[in-house]
């Protein structure tokens, strides 16, 4: 699990709603809104990385033809207690076989690495009273379960049976 900084992140947002303008140059990494993507991604050089970032209620479905062009995803936390990201981050890895990172954003807690990381998130960004070094002996409470997920479809069990035949 990749944990960001928001303070060295790599990827930039850009202000306003119609997204950069004129072009950006080569070298820059982008996170639009929603909004910005679709303004711009008709005229979005093929070989320039761009990410997206999504409201948890976004329908991924919309976003499939666009998946092949997309580096990054940022999915929305907007309260810990609703977990709909974890659901579209499963369908991004499992279903449209998504390869780019899966980054969860907003009210990101240390107790939620397990699941992001099951679901198929590759990133976070933590709250900020949270701790990297609880969020990362988190992510190793758990070194096997018994069913699969998006990392590993084939259930703990299996493999387990399949070494010891």
């Amino acid at each position: 699990m990749k944990f960001i900084d928001t303070h060295h992140d790599q990827w930039h947002r850009v202000a306003g709603e119609d997204g950069p303008q004129p072009h950006p140059s080569p070298a820059a990494q982008l996170l639009l809104s929603l909004e910005q993507w679709h303004a711009v991604r008709d005229t979005w050089p093929a070989d320039l990385p761009v990410g997206v970032q999504l409201a948890n209620d976004f329908d991924i479905e919309e976003l499939v033809a666009d998946l092949p062009r997309l580096a990054l995803i940022a999915l929305q936390f907007p309260k810990w207690v609703d977990g709909r990201a974890y659901t579209q981050a499963r369908l991004l890895r499992v279903r449209y076989q998504f390869s780019g990172e899966i980054r969860a954003v907003g009210d990101v807690l240390v107790d939620m690495l397990p699941l992001l990381a099951r679901t198929g998130f590759d990133a976070v960004q933590l709250r900020g009273d949270q701790s990297r070094e609880a969020a990362e002996r988190a992510l190793g409470f758990f070194p096997g379960h018994y069913q699969g997920d998006a990392s590993e479809p084939r259930p703990h069990f299996a493999k387990l049976l399949a070494a010891h035949a």
